[in-house]
């Protein structure tokens, strides 16, 4: 059984920081007149159901939608209070990730829930096909939390981080938390696994 850690999600306290998180993975920020809007479509309910859970326990208020492809999205009502986290995510119209930065146990436990998914042994965090240049950097927000990915799937629609090793997968588990109580979601949770290939001696 995997102890809890002094950073993670389970005992971190939630704010609107947090979505960061979700712009990591594929979701995007939109303006409006009212303040802004984070939104991440995903592929399966439950994703967007354990999304919105997060949000609300943020003091953010947040539905879930459907896209025109029938998908369901999760996402916050229009307001000011994400203004700040869109303005540093945002160069232009272009997302960017923010220099320096360092992914906090909830915002990678939202990038997990919106994006993630096991590979055998190993657990993909997926990335955004449309914004390739924030791919490298946020590789390098995970080494900042003493998690070495492997930038994968660049040359198709489904790029991801690849987190490969026990220590790694481990540490990954130890920030996340335990997976929401919800059906659907323990199969798609970061586990604990043997190093099996020889990716863990600097693990």
């Amino acid at each position: 059984m995997v102890q809890l850690s002094l950073f993670s999600a389970d005992v971190d306290e939630p704010t609107s920081a947090d979505l960061a998180g979700l712009l990591a993975a594929h979701g995007q920020a939109q303006h409006t007149d009212t303040g802004t809007r984070i939104s991440i479509a995903v592929a399966e309910p439950w994703r967007a159901q354990a999304i919105v859970r997060e949000l609300l326990s943020t003091g953010l208020p947040a539905e879930i939608s459907a896209s025109c492809e029938g998908r369901p999205v999760a996402r916050t009502l229009p307001g000011h209070d994400l203004d700040d986290l869109a303005a540093h995510w945002l160069s232009g119209a272009v997302k960017a990730v923010p220099a320096g930065w360092v992914p906090s146990p909830r915002a990678l436990r939202l990038w997990v829930l919106a994006a993630g998914r096991p590979e055998g042994d190993r657990y993909l965090l997926g990335l955004d096909p449309y914004a390739p240049e924030c791919h490298a950097p946020l590789a390098t927000a995970l080494m900042r939390v003493g998690i070495a990915p492997t930038l994968v799937g660049t040359r198709d629609t489904t790029p991801a981080l690849r987190v490969a090793g026990h220590r790694r997968l481990l540490r990954l588990l130890e920030y996340v938390g335990r997976p929401p109580a919800i059906a659907g979601a323990a199969v798609a949770w970061p586990r604990e696994s043997p190093d099996l290939h020889g990716l863990d001696a600097h693990g």
